[in-house]
């Protein structure tokens, strides 16, 4: 009898975490989570080669192909090139070239810094750096930095500036590639326009579904909401500075955006996720569906415009959900990805590595 009070004791912890996130990731309740104002600057939406962004999709996905076609079938989660890549309109930069899947020659080393809340959950996930390994028999490097999950992009960017200069003596000049996913990306941004004797040790910034221009999902959101994420079982999380989730609402991130230039010596490449909606998990259904009254094309958390860095490298668009390309909540707990987070598989290995790929590849011809 106790084996099987213990057992229902565990699922009711699952559940219990599983309605947290969820209330989380859905908070906002008013009636348009785009509100009237006038305090924004001037906006505007255009194709995004008139916005100074650089389409490279053609070639990412030749990249992303080859190492599908070459060892994906290896990997965890294999998916065939066309359902891992979502095609929208005409896929600009293709070359023809062959794909270098050999050795890294110039050994990058890639630093992910994680979303809102990844503190509170990383020891519930069970997560260790899934891409290290893989990506190490290639000759890169793969480290997480670790920032607060509750804090806005100010504290973070504070953090990762001290996390980069505290691994600088191992660095060569030019050798990370910083990736930020979610948040992650916006405290990246902050981090190289507030700090920069960083850059030298800076080859790339990467937005991998990236809030780079908030998410409309803030707006009705409260720093309480996203507190009940301390109650998850085993929760690591600290107070942060109480400014996590106004420093996603939209007029607080393209306010940033138009006050702080990015710095025009570091190259920047966004990846962003565009999910079919049979793709998104049940547990996210709801918050996509809310974010998809101002534009369907939502990968459940930020609508697919948001999600690129200005004057970047578009890299392509992922068949995924926002969790899909970087939270394995499937692989550490299968009850609640079979009937909660069903389409959290995804071949982010494969695709990580095709990251990697493209920039080493991409960074050698801005050379020539």
């Amino acid at each position: 009898m106790k084996k099987k009070d213990s057992a229902w004791g565990g699922k009711l912890k699952l559940l219990l975490f599983l309605a947290l996130l969820s209330l989380v990731s859905a908070a906002c309740t008013s009636k348009s989570l785009v509100p009237f104002t006038t305090d924004v600057p001037p906006l505007v939406m255009l194709p995004a080669e008139k916005a100074g962004v650089t389409d490279k999709r053609g070639r990412f996905r030749e990249i992303t192909c080859a190492v599908l076609e070459d060892h994906g079938e290896e990997l965890p989660h294999y998916r065939d090139c066309e359902e891992a890549l979502t095609r929208v309109g005409e896929e600009l930069g293709a070359t023809g070239e062959p794909v270098h899947l050999g050795p890294s020659e110039k050994n990058l080393i890639a630093a992910m810094v994680p979303g809102i809340g990844w503190e509170c959950f990383e020891t519930w996930l069970n997560y260790e750096n899934e891409f290290a390994e893989h990506v190490s028999d290639f000759g890169y490097g793969s480290h997480i930095f670790s920032v607060d999950g509750m804090s806005g992009t100010k504290t973070n960017a504070k953090q990762i500036r001290d996390a980069v200069l505290d691994h600088a003596d191992e660095l060569q000049a030019g050798q990370l590639v910083l990736i930020g996913y979610s948040k992650g990306a916006p405290d990246l941004l902050e981090a190289v326009v507030a700090y920069p004797e960083i850059h030298p040790y800076i080859g790339a910034v990467v937005s991998v579904a990236g809030a780079v221009g908030g998410s409309p999902l803030a707006n009705g959101a409260k720093e309480s909401d996203l507190g009940l994420l301390k109650h998850i079982p085993e929760s690591t999380c600290t107070e942060g500075d109480g400014h996590a989730v106004e420093s996603l609402r939209p007029a607080v991130r393209r306010t940033w955006l138009n006050n702080n230039p990015l710095p025009e010596n570091i190259p920047y490449y966004s990846l962003v996720t565009y999910p079919l909606p049979e793709n998104i998990s049940s547990i996210l259904k709801s918050s996509w569906k809310k974010l998809g009254a101002v534009d369907p094309r939502n990968d459940s958390q930020v609508i697919f415009y948001d999600q690129v860095i200005p004057g970047s490298t578009l890299m392509g668009y992922l068949n995924a959900d926002h969790w899909a390309i970087a939270v394995p909540v499937a692989e550490s707990h299968p009850f609640i990805g079979r009937h909660f987070v069903n389409q959290n598989h995804y071949p982010r290995q494969a695709v990580f590595e095709a990251v990697l790929r493209f920039i080493e590849e991409d960074l050698a011809i801005d050379k020539r």
